[in-house]
């Protein structure tokens, strides 16, 4: 029986306040509208943003919310004008967006879409402003237009990557964020060229996943930058192959590299939001050719300060925002490297809980524990 035109009744994890457990409830989810398209979730992933909204003590509270952004799903129906998705295609919901009509999606340069861009206090869909999420007969807010933590969610059809239907979406979901972040700002920004060094500021999820990006690329010094010990042993899977830790040192962190690299490594990437370790990634390139990365986003009054000299000694700093992947045009063939096995995505994956156990997938990041769980929607 087709549920198209129908609201859909089913099962979301809701946040009803700041930093409180979240709560199952059986929600109503409107038809899609004009360039909506309704996709049945079914495997999720938590990712550190969703904790970071979770929590809510860096930005606006916006509650009762449904979190989630990094998934994978089917589409059950599509809204009027939505001719290039349709029932039963696999596909990964992706918490930025490509209209395919801007300035920035006609660019090669750019992926940073004017219409469909991340947008942390947008609670509504793109169309009306308007939620199609209820309870009760109150609307119940979006996030990042995506809100994959429900069995069934809309999304602008902008924000939807059509992929390869034999993809296991239990894995490739992990691509809708943090993997392509990394993965994307080493291969595609920095662009380590085989045989060179690079060093990785933060060992989590997007670090190692920048790292991932180093060994695909061939280099040969993969150097891995955290305060914390214990996840050196992880890195060394994703191809990290020295670790330094800034508390073992009485200098800055970007000497000791600078020293060990004899001039400096000839890219680096920062993947904390520490401001200290973005200075440090910036000033622990070699001089001539040097290019560092800022993928991390810093705290929203925080400034950094570096001496022009060592940008006019031919250091490069760049920022990236989703690895500059353009969703729905490039996502589809990041998950065929996978398909072909030239990226690995299944060590990401250290957890799995069944949804109706979604609080442990918090509690398992606020601990420290692994780096993905996924939830399985049917459970």
């Amino acid at each position: 029986m087709s549920t198209a035109g129908q609201v859909i009744r089913c099962k979301a994890a809701v946040a009803w306040e700041s930093g409180k457990p979240l709560s199952i409830e059986e929600v109503e989810v409107a038809p899609p509208q004009k360039d909506e398209v309704r996709i049945k979730i079914l495997f999720t992933s938590l990712c550190h943003t969703d904790v970071y909204f979770w929590d809510a003590k860096g930005q606006n509270p916006l509650f009762p919310r449904i979190l989630g952004h990094e998934a994978g799903g089917i589409v059950e129906s599509v809204g009027e004008g939505v001719t290039d998705l349709k029932p039963g295609d696999h596909v990964l919901p992706i918490f930025t967006g490509e209209c395919k009509e801007c300035p920035h999606c006609l660019s090669e340069e750019s992926n940073m879409c004017d219409l469909l861009r991340i947008n942390t206090d947008r609670v509504g869909m793109i169309n009306d402003g308007k939620s199609r999420f209820s309870l009760n007969g109150k609307p119940i807010y979006h996030f990042l237009g995506t809100s994959t933590f429900s069995e069934y969610t809309v999304v602008h059809v902008g924000q939807v990557a059509k992929i390869n239907p034999h993809a296991p979406l239990d894995k490739v979901c992990v691509l809708s964020c943090g993997m392509s972040t990394g993965f994307g700002a080493t291969v595609n920004v920095a662009k380590p060229k085989k045989g060179q060094s690079v060093a990785i500021f933060g060992l989590g999820a997007v670090g190692l996943a920048a790292a991932e990006g180093a060994r695909v690329s061939g280099a040969s010094r993969i150097i891995g930058i955290d305060l914390n010990p214990s996840r050196f042993e992880q890195a060394k899977k994703f191809g990290v192959t020295e670790f330094v830790n800034p508390k073992d040192y009485n200098k800055p962190v970007q000497e000791v590299i600078v020293e060990m690299t004899g001039g400096g490594v000839d890219r680096s990437v920062e993947c904390t939001g520490s401001i200290q370790a973005m200075i440090s990634a910036f000033e622990c390139v070699h001089d001539g050719w040097g290019v560092a990365v800022l993928v991390g986003v810093p705290n929203k009054d925080d400034a950094f300060k570096t001496h022009p000299v060592n940008l006019l000694n031919e250091r490069t700093l760049k920022g990236t925002f989703f690895g500059n992947y353009k969703p729905r045009s490039d996502i589809p063939a990041v998950v065929e490297k996978y398909m072909n096995k030239e990226l690995e995505l299944d060590k990401f994956i250290t957890h799995t809980v069944p949804f109706s156990e979604i609080n442990k997938a918090f509690e398992l990041m606020l601990a420290g524990e692994g780096l993905r769980c996924v939830i399985r929607m049917d459970a």
